[in-house]
């Protein structure tokens, strides 16, 4: 049977249940980094970043060389020759050396060129791809470690209040105002907060570890500051302009270029390269009026379908492949642009529905807690709707985190890091 508590308790009930109405578990921490200065951290320390920019200047060097007038370093050639290995010593001896150089085939110059730029933009492009895929992991790992966090001060803020409600179930079982099992449902639910605690608490170190990992230092980024009026500000708006921006889309359309390209030079090189050069010749014989020639050599492997063959197949191949994927990455990223819109939308309509609700449910919740003080309402009743409004109010702040997160990703979307 449920009676009032004493009257010198509900001062200290009322002001519990006033700090317990307080909004301030709405706000979102303010301190901490901006998303754009925390995606400059992690790109500083980015190692996918280096490897793109030490494979940039790798490409651009092969361009530079490209414009070599040879299509290769020059060949060394020497002989010596003397009759001593064959049992007699008059004195033939012949020295012969030679140096030649590989020339480039009708086009093939510019052609290697061509491909090495090609190359080196596509590299260009795969930066902003990886970029862009940092600043979402950025954006996922820290809007994880934010709804850890406020899972964290929820269940705190629950436990306090099942702690609270627990006491005052037990002083009231010493005076004989209350029931044993409602003490010992008190009691549980405190005991189920203090798991929930220890629960929320772990998901928070492990969020909070994985983004010092991602960032190189224990900082929050600071989501709260980006919302609707940087998406309508926003300089890509219309589907194709988001789409033609994107940079995965650019680095499809720059693999076909270089795929274009590597054909080009696959017809160029339709025979190995020609070699020309130089010889010279120091003979010392028996007789002869003479002892030094010099002349040219060159040297011309002709084509062959055994050796072209492969190489054109396998510029199709490349060219193929480059094209397929390039439509593929048009249809990916217009699949996600219309995702990213639709979870903008939902996260708008989730963020106010669950506001409401969530100062709905509290109210409920510190009326329903005032009336089993008073002995108007049973335990079970005053802990359920607490337990209620602590999971009403969790889930809209984590549809706030979630609205400025579709706030951001939006922006990403446009080309933007805010």
């Amino acid at each position: 049977m449920n009676t009032p508590m004493p009257p010198m308790r509900l001062p200290v009930a009322m002001t519990c249940i006033v700090m317990w109405f307080s909004p301030a578990w709405a706000q979102v921490p303010q301190s901490g980094p901006s998303f754009h200065d925390a995606v400059g951290m992690a790109w500083a320390i980015d190692p996918v970043r280096t490897e793109l920019q030490v494979g940039h200047h790798s490409a651009t060097a092969r361009a530079s060389a490209a414009g070599s007038w040879f299509a290769g370093g020059p060949t060394l050639s020497g002989e010596y020759m003397d009759d001593h290995m064959l049992g007699s010593n008059e004195g033939y001896t012949t020295y012969q050396g030679g140096v030649s150089v590989p020339l480039w085939l009708p086009g093939q110059g510019s052609a290697t060129r061509q491909v090495a730029s090609a190359e080196a933009a596509s590299i260009t492009e795969q930066l902003n791809v990886e970029h862009m895929a940092l600043s979402i992991r950025v954006l996922d790992a820290s809007a994880a470690a934010l709804i850890a966090r406020t899972r964290m001060d929820t269940a705190r803020t629950l436990y306090d209040a099942t702690a609270r409600m627990a006491t005052s179930a037990t002083h009231a079982l010493r005076g004989g105002e209350l029931a044993q099992a409602d003490t010992q449902m008190a009691q549980a639910a405190m005991e189920n907060a203090r798991n929930e605690l220890a629960l929320a608490r772990e998901e928070a170190e492990n969020a909070t570890s994985t983004l010092e990992a991602l960032l190189g230092r224990p900082v929050m980024p600071d989501l709260a500051r980006y919302g609707d009026g940087d998406v309508t500000h926003a300089r890509f708006v219309a589907p194709r302009d988001m789409e033609d921006n994107d940079p995965r889309i650019k680095v499809a359309h720059r693999n076909v270029e270089a795929a274009e390209a590597n054909m080009t030079l696959a017809r160029r090189s339709f025979m190995p390269n020609p070699e020309i050069g130089v010889d010279a010749i120091h003979e010392k014989q028996y007789g002869s009026p003479w002892d030094d020639r010099v002349g040219l050599n060159f040297s011309i492997p002709l084509p062959s379908e055994v050796r072209n063959t492969p190489i054109m197949s396998e510029a199709r191949n490349r060219l193929a492949t480059a094209t397929s994927q390039e439509t593929q990455a048009r249809r990916m990223v217009h699949l996600e642009l219309m995702r990213v819109r639709e979870r903008l939308i939902a996260a708008t309509t989730a963020r106010q529905a669950t506001r409401t609700a969530a100062e709905s449910m509290e109210r409920r919740a510190a009326a329903q807690e005032h009336a089993w003080r008073v002995g108007e309402a049973s335990l079970d009743t005053a802990l359920a709707a607490r337990q209620a409004a602590a999971s009403t109010r969790l889930a809209s702040t984590r549809a706030e985190v979630e609205w400025h997160v579709a706030s951001i990703r939006m922006l990403i979307a446009t080309g933007i890091v805010p």
